[in-house]
């Protein structure tokens, strides 16, 4: 799978990269959504990983965007917000799943094929 990871974090963005790859799919990753909205309108991704906390703004955006023009590719939001309002918010917007910082590198893969599915 191509797969875009969009994480401010340079931690955590880099864990993640470096699990994906593992897992054997091809990784971009930026850290902000000026530079997400870029690489989403020239390249096809199978996957997008996307923090919702970045320094330009909120992913809850980005992903309303996405599902604005159509876009179906799968968003699995990575957050640190937990609140029940916050799920909601994120699930209507149109993500397929979410998963809760910190989180553990093998339920991402999980997720992630169960979404390949």
């Amino acid at each position: 799978m191509n797969v875009l990871v969009i994480e401010d974090n340079i931690d955590i963005g880099d864990a993640v990269s470096a699990h994906v790859v593992a897992d054997g799919h091809r990784v971009d990753w930026c850290m902000n959504l000026k530079e997400a909205t870029r690489r989403l309108v020239s390249k096809k991704y199978d996957l997008v990983l996307l923090d919702l906390r970045l320094p330009d703004g909120n992913g809850l955006s980005l992903l309303r965007d996405i599902r604005g023009g159509n876009d179906k590719v799968p968003v699995i939001i990575m957050t640190a917000q937990d609140q029940y309002s916050d799920r909601l918010a994120r699930m209507k917007g149109g993500a397929n799943d979410f998963l809760v910082k910190p989180f553990n590198l093998d339920e991402l893969s999980a997720r992630m094929r169960q979404i390949k599915q």
